[in-house]
């Protein structure tokens, strides 16, 4: 299950494993909770991620485009070379803010 905090007026979100089909539904709901509850700075922290599949992008850029409605914004943290690739690929740092590990 994905660990939530607040820290300085943002939302981090950690979900700690991979971000894939079987395991989507439960960063889905947590995020749709997070959004439903106003447009606050919501932070992906991808942190011992190592794949996300096509779910796992749906569900990203779903959290996106909801918090663009509602005035708010995604950044995604902690990424892997790999999923940087994939993101840069995609041009998703276009959209949403995408920093890769230190």
């Amino acid at each position: 299950m994905a660990k939530a905090k607040k820290k300085a007026g943002q939302k981090i979100i950690k979900p700690g494993k991979d971000i894939v089909a079987s395991t989507a539904n439960a960063l889905r709901k947590k995020l749709l909770g997070i959004v439903e509850k106003g447009a606050t700075p919501v932070i992906i922290d991808l942190t011992r991620v190592e794949m996300i599949d096509s779910v796992g992008l749906g569900v990203l850029i779903a959290t996106h485009n909801s918090l663009s409605k509602a005035g708010g914004r995604l950044a995604v943290t902690n990424v892997s070379k790999d999923i940087y690739g994939l993101f840069k690929t995609m041009r998703l740092d276009q959209h949403f803010e995408v920093k890769q590990v230190s």
